[in-house]
């Protein structure tokens, strides 16, 4: 496997200068990053899929193992907060359990039982989407996880950074960042778990642009949860509807926290008008103001 190579550059890399030391990490960050330029396609097609079915009431599910397992966490615990994605709709299937994600287990990834189980105690279904991430692309526990998750109708993505691992096989979305071989060999939290969280936020965040959750390039359906995050709102509904603050404040007041239904309050529509266009347009903003066509947008 390419990211367990040992590279005969980097052998004499602990009696380099800090800074030359720095600098190679670095060029191994950038060629991550490039790295996923090819799977762009890959994870475009993943993300419409999985707005079509995450729209039926679907979950999205990440599944992996030790960093890979931890990378998948934190893309989807920032979904919440930022694009208001109901907590209950995302499922973290990690190997060795949720404490593996403050510690490491020994051979948890090796269970194939614990993954397969992982997907029935969820029971995931046709409306589910399924992201396994493995650097190596081998590991039996997410491996099986996502056959688990495709025999019951699931969509499954595949994630590896290596070419021809198995995990691309056993999904239907594969998605490959070719990171190569690590500065530190082995050490997949540098070049290969990078070029994850890359792909994760990608994926992730065109899912929520497709679901309808960003307008104008902004978060409108985050969460305000604090001083600084109402104040954006208010920005936000100023943005779009060119209103006054006052204007803004009163909207965001009427529409009791949710922003979407401010911009239309703050447009001219009552409270129960603009609840009602967000509800039959699937709460998709765009698509309410261009079926009001009284309201200004």
């Amino acid at each position: 496997m390419a990211t367990e190579h040992f590279s005969n550059r980097f052998q004499d890399l602990d009696t380099w200068s800090s800074l030359d030391v720095l600098s190679a990490f670095y060029e191994g960050q950038l060629s991550a990053v490039a790295a996923i330029r090819p799977s762009l396609p890959a994870i475009a097609a993943a993300a419409e899929e999985a707005a079509v079915r995450l729209r039926k009431g679907g979950r999205l599910v990440y599944v992996g193992a030790g960093t890979s397992g931890r990378i998948g966490v934190q893309d989807g615990t920032e979904l919440p907060p930022t694009f208001n994605w109901p907590d209950d709709k995302v499922v973290y299937l990690i190997a060795g359990g949720h404490g593996a994600l403050m510690k490491a287990v020994e051979n948890a990834e090796d269970s194939v039982e614990e993954g397969i189980a992982g997907i029935r105690d969820n029971n995931i279904g046709p409306n589910d989407v399924v992201i396994g991430v493995a650097a190596s692309g081998r590991t039996p526990f997410t491996i099986a996880a996502l056959k688990e998750a495709a025999s019951r109708g699931a969509q499954t993505i595949g994630i590896s950074n290596n070419a021809e691992a198995p995990i691309l096989d056993a999904c239907s979305h594969p998605i490959l960042a070719d990171t190569g071989e690590e500065v530190i060999a082995g050490s997949t939290r540098m070049k290969a778990g990078t070029a994850q969280k890359v792909i994760l936020n990608l994926l992730s965040s065109l899912i929520m642009v497709r679901m309808g959750r960003v307008y104008r390039g902004l978060m409108v359906n985050m969460r305000a949860t604090n001083a600084k995050l109402r104040r954006r709102s208010e920005i936000m509904v100023m943005q779009i509807t060119d209103c006054d603050e006052a204007t803004a404040a009163d909207a965001i007041r009427q529409a009791g926290g949710d922003l979407k239904t401010a911009v239309l309050i703050a447009l001219g529509a009552s409270a129960h008008e603009a609840q009602g266009a967000l509800e039959r347009n699937d709460g998709n903003l765009r698509q309410a103001l261009a079926n009001l066509p009284k309201l200004k947008n």
